[in-house]
């Protein structure tokens, strides 16, 4: 069974960066995700990485912004977010895959979800 326990969520004024964990148990040789969630609205891709950390992709709102990375040794993942603005307030999770494939954005490609941490960012 695989779980997946996001962390590093808060409060940060715009402008400010955050560090997202994920730490994943189980099967940890597939691709690990990132999504968000904003009241209302659907949840959205962020950013995915495959196993060796050689393919990333990004959403074009994060890109340039976000980064992330995995640690295989921890079992984690990590989204670095910097220049916060108010628009990336959310709640963020992490998601991976049955196997190894690649996943793309839809929340449907992705088998297994954190709880999601809560991200605020205040203007």
């Amino acid at each position: 069974q695989v779980q997946l326990v996001e962390s590093g969520g808060g409060l940060v004024q715009a402008g400010g960066s955050l560090r997202l964990s994920c730490a994943a148990s189980g099967r940890t040789f597939s691709p690990l995700g990132w999504f968000r969630q904003a009241p209302g609205k659907e949840r959205e891709f962020v950013a995915v990485i495959n196993w060796s950390s050689s393919i990333t992709s990004y959403s074009d709102s994060v890109k340039g912004r976000f980064t992330i990375s995995r640690d295989n040794a921890k079992n984690t993942v990590y989204l670095q977010m910097n220049s916060l603005n108010p628009d990336d307030t959310a709640v963020y999770y992490c998601a991976t895959t049955k196997d190894k494939r690649l996943p793309g954005s839809q929340t449907y490609e992705y088998d297994y979800w954190g709880q999601g941490t809560q991200v605020t960012v205040s203007s």
